[in-house]
């Protein structure tokens, strides 16, 4: 009884370690970045360390279905780099620099209500607003949009006091003495961030294309690991004059970030959520990602002093809101149709590449 309850419990004690595993991620990044480490130097070395983890994964696991690659299925894997990996991961990465951890955070939920959008004009995603489903995407893609728009433009006061001591890791804020150039950062970052979010929603349409051409999951996304590896590499020998002295990592924080989010985030993380998706499916999985951004804004307003102000919170819970919206309508949806069953293989591996790279890539 007790092995069937655990056994019951288990997807959900999973992604509960998940999404610590990726809040604990941001913090870090964060503390990294004030420390003078460079985007492209840990977007870099993220890449080759999630690469070299999953490949012996990806070569035993799928080494007797793994489709032959053809040069089509490296032309799309290489955008996929471009544009899951190496641009997403920058335009977030730059986005955190200008903000804060947890105001980050809120950004990836607003993925699915992008891709809706972006989605439409493919005729990937069909919106009949004479069903609830229909009208549930419309409204909570609104909401979704609105608490980004107060992210953005609004703050308010602070609901947190603020530290005696200037720590060296705060993010200044946009309010006090600085408010016009920090007010000016805010929106920067925040504009940034909605590019991050916009460029990946665009990567999941070629990721359905890539998921019927490349069904090899694990396989997959170690060539996107290795691919956006090297364009990450090339980008900082042509940009960085100091190529070499950058590259290494300077500080024991600097080290354990690295192998922090490219073992643990890009790694195990994946590998857990593709093992829940499994066990429970990708909704299942998807409706755990704001306690990111929950447990983020406890870890940094302890360690890195962050303030949190009534902007973030009411923008974050419309965001949140609008997030389950969209969800409970492709749910509604999934649920009142009947589809064939190779639609239902199709759509689910689709849904299951979103549900595992909405957290894996970005954060």
């Amino acid at each position: 009884m007790g092995r069937h309850v655990w056994g019951d419990c288990k997807p959900t004690a999973t992604m509960l370690g998940v999404v610590v595993v990726f809040a604990v991620l941001n913090t870090l990044t964060k503390m990294a970045f004030n420390q003078g480490m460079h985007t492209t130097v840990l977007i870099t070395l993220r890449q080759l360390t999630a690469f070299l983890f999953l490949a012996p994964i990806a070569y035993f696991r799928e080494r007797k279905t793994r489709p032959k690659m053809t040069a089509e299925i490296f032309v799309y894997l290489f955008f996929s780099a471009v544009l899951g990996a190496s641009l997403t991961q920058w335009l977030f990465f730059e986005g955190l620099q200008y903000t804060t951890a947890t105001f980050a955070c809120a950004f990836i939920n607003m993925t699915p209500m992008f891709t809706f959008l972006v989605a439409l004009p493919f005729g990937m995603e069909k919106l009949e607003l004479k069903t609830g489903a229909g009208i549930a995407k419309v409204i909570g893609t609104a909401v979704g949009f609105t608490g980004a728009m107060i992210l953005t433009l609004y703050q308010g006061p602070s609901l947190t006091k603020s530290s005696s001591s200037s720590s060296p890791m705060e993010t200044p804020s946009p309010a006090g003495a600085s408010v016009g150039h920090g007010a000016h950062k805010w929106v920067i970052g925040s504009l940034v961030l909605l590019a991050g979010s916009a460029c990946w929603s665009f990567w999941f349409i070629l990721q359905s294309r890539i998921g019927k051409k490349y069904p090899a999951v694990y396989s997959g996304t170690a060539y996107m690991f290795l691919l956006s590896f090297l364009q990450m590499a090339a980008v900082g020998l042509a940009t960085e004059k100091n190529f070499l002295s950058m590259w290494i990592p300077r500080t024991k924080l600097q080290i354990i970030t690295v192998l922090f989010v490219g073992v643990m985030g890009s790694g195990v993380g994946f590998l857990g959520m593709s093992w829940c998706i499994e066990q429970r499916g990708p909704v299942f999985t998807t409706a755990f990602t704001p306690l990111i951004q929950l447990i983020a804004a406890g870890i940094n307003i302890v360690v890195l002093h962050e303030q949190l102000h009534v902007g973030s919170v009411l923008g974050s819970v419309l965001v949140i809101a609008g997030l389950y919206m969209v969800l409970w309508a492709k749910t509604k949806e999934a649920s009142s149709d009947t589809p064939s069953p190779s639609k239902v293989i199709t759509e689910d591996e689709e849904m299951s590449k979103q549900a595992m790279q909405t957290t894996t890539e970005a954060v």
